[in-house]
């Protein structure tokens, strides 16, 4: 089981006898393109670079990169970059999308377009990993959806489950632990993400989500730390141990995903999960610490769907 970034890191290094080609859309990002040459010679992703070569060309100068071991894919503009780069991944030419210069809507657009092969009958969601030590320990947590899907109903809030219990899983957590947030661990008619969370629990002890633990409503404080599951008089398999914090919507998901990174000083990983090939949406002004640590992450997702 994989406990903290600097162990995915090394996992995505231990499997780079198989190396992923990863598609920087938008590759005149400073971050970006530093983070996927970084993956490069550290020896787990091979670049390849797609929009205006003058451009990216530019920033690898000024950053003092060498871009000479990449590959090409010219495109004069996002749309065309991010329509080239769904083409090259439907044709299995590359194996995971990474979004550079362009904005996420533009990116999704061409993955979600049908002509390009990558849509399957999943849902897409965002799942985002940071260090969790609340209880002393480091160990790696997720937070799913604040990216994709704004305001999901039980059926869609359960396929954002089965992803993130998939992300896990990847990264050896062999029976995910679910936390089903909402703003109290009481079911009432009133809050309705609590009368979901109840639905979603139900349908996962009945087998829905395979191989996972899934509770809820739990609170944000007993999902993660057992003093206050206790405090409270709240058992079950996930109180105060959740590996994946599930949101009610995509506000309550974006604002925790920004916080744990901006308050709480964690790096961060994410993925989209959903379609045929690994989808990373960094925000624009995400480190590159944290743009090589997603790419590591969808290197490993990618290597399990093979």
């Amino acid at each position: 089981m994989i406990h903290n970034f600097s162990e995915l890191l090394a996992a995505a290094v231990a499997g780079s006898g198989s190396v992923a080609r990863v598609a920087v859309v938008g590759a005149d990002s400073a971050t970006g393109l530093a983070a996927v040459l970084q993956a490069a010679r550290e020896g787990f992703a091979q670049p390849v670079l797609i929009g205006d070569e003058r451009l990216i060309r530019e920033v690898a100068a000024a950053r003092g990169l060498d871009v000479s071991g990449a590959s090409w894919a010219p495109a004069d503009a996002p749309d065309a970059a991010a329509a080239c780069a769904a083409a090259l991944a439907g044709a299995g030419e590359v194996d995971v999308l990474l979004k550079g210069s362009l904005r996420t809507d533009q990116l999704l657009r061409a993955v979600l377009d049908r002509r390009h092969g990558l849509r399957t009958d999943g849902l897409l969601s965002d799942v985002l990993l940071y260090e969790d030590t609340l209880a002393g320990d480091v160990r790696l947590v997720a937070v799913t959806d604040g990216g994709i899907n704004p305001a999901p109903d039980a059926a869609a809030l359960g396929r954002i489950v089965a992803n993130a219990v998939k992300v896990m899983r990847a990264l050896g957590f062999e029976r995910p632990r679910v936390a089903l947030l909402s703003a109290t661990e009481a079911v009432t008619e009133s809050v309705a993400s609590t009368v979901v969370a109840r639905q979603i629990q139900e349908e996962a002890a009945g087998g829905a989500f395979g191989e996972c633990e899934v509770q809820g409503p739990l609170a944000l404080d007993n999902a993660l730390l057992a003093s206050a599951a206790e405090a409270k008089g709240i058992a079950g398999p996930v109180a105060g141990r959740a590996d994946i914090l599930v949101l009610p919507n995509i506000e309550a998901g974006n604002v925790l995903g920004k916080a744990v990174k901006y308050f709480g000083g964690s790096i961060t990983a994410h993925v989209v999960v959903g379609a045929r090939v690994p989808v990373l949406i960094p925000s624009r002004v995400e480190s590159e610490a944290d743009k090589l640590h997603s790419i590591a992450l969808g290197v490993l997702l990618g290597r399990e769907a093979e």
